[in-house]
């Protein structure tokens, strides 16, 4: 299933770009970004007439792959420091463009519905939860904070039965707001676009913030674009939907 998915991102991607103008700034971004960057994108139309923004959203990990492999992107947008890191490391970003611009939460949530009185990390070892939405922490940026805060508490292993690995925040997200799961670990901003469908349980611990860093990428030739598009996250507009929706300032 998980290289389905990849593959299926992968042709999309391909087909998405391929209908691009050579004026249109390509955004690559993380999951948890898609409802804020597709009303920041419309603003950024708006204030620059006759742009275009054209979005890939996937798990921060399968669109770095994308970009080391070729695919045109402009903005490259992820949920952590380390796949940005990388990304750095590959020299795939244009130096000193990259910059942290918001910061979320990772919580627990349960469905809507659900009975469950979940508090802690050591409450997901309850008889009752036998299902846990956990997104792969090899590529999910999601997954490797979630497993992190199961580490430090000394459960990730006796967890391990419980849970149902995903590919990216979203698909947690409405694994357990479709009942399929007991709980998922996501990001609070994903919680908090299903207010109806998900309940968040508590916050877990954790040792590094979740921070989100942006940067234009090497070798698509807009990178004039992709700077004055990450310039224009710090402008006025685009500050009131990220805060809309949940993510803060670092």
């Amino acid at each position: 299933m998980k290289k389905l998915f990849v593959s299926l991102i992968a042709t999309v991607g391909v087909c998405f770009v391929g209908t691009t103008a050579a004026a249109d700034l390509i955004v690559s971004a993380t999951a948890s970004l898609t409802n804020a960057f597709a009303d920041i994108g419309k603003e950024y139309e708006k204030a620059r007439p006759g742009s275009k923004v054209l979005f890939n959203f996937a798990a921060s990990g399968q669109l770095l792959q994308q970009i080391s492999r070729g695919a045109p992107v402009d903005v490259f947008a992820s949920a952590d420091q380390e796949t940005m890191d990388t990304a750095e490391k590959q020299n795939l970003v244009v130096r000193g463009t990259r910059r942290d611009f918001v910061r979320n939460k990772l919580v627990v949530v349960v469905p809507a519905k659900s009975q469950l009185a979940l508090n802690s990390l050591d409450s997901l070892k309850s008889v009752d939860v036998k299902r846990i939405a956990l997104a792969n922490p090899e590529s999910v940026p999601v997954g490797r904070y979630s497993k992190q805060a199961l580490e430090a508490a000394g459960l990730w292993d006796a967890l391990k039965d419980k849970y149902i690995t995903t590919t990216n925040v979203r698909q947690s997200l409405d694994y357990t707001a479709r009942g399929e799961v007991d709980a998922g670990f996501v990001y609070l901003t994903d919680a908090l676009i299903m207010p109806n469908r998900v309940k968040i349980s508590f916050e877990p611990p954790l040792t590094t913030e979740v921070l989100y860093p942006i940067a234009a990428v090497k070798g698509n030739g807009n990178e004039n674009g992709a700077r004055d598009f990450i310039a224009f996250l710090n402008q006025k507009q685009a500050q009131k939907i990220l805060q809309k929706y949940g993510f803060v300032k670092p």
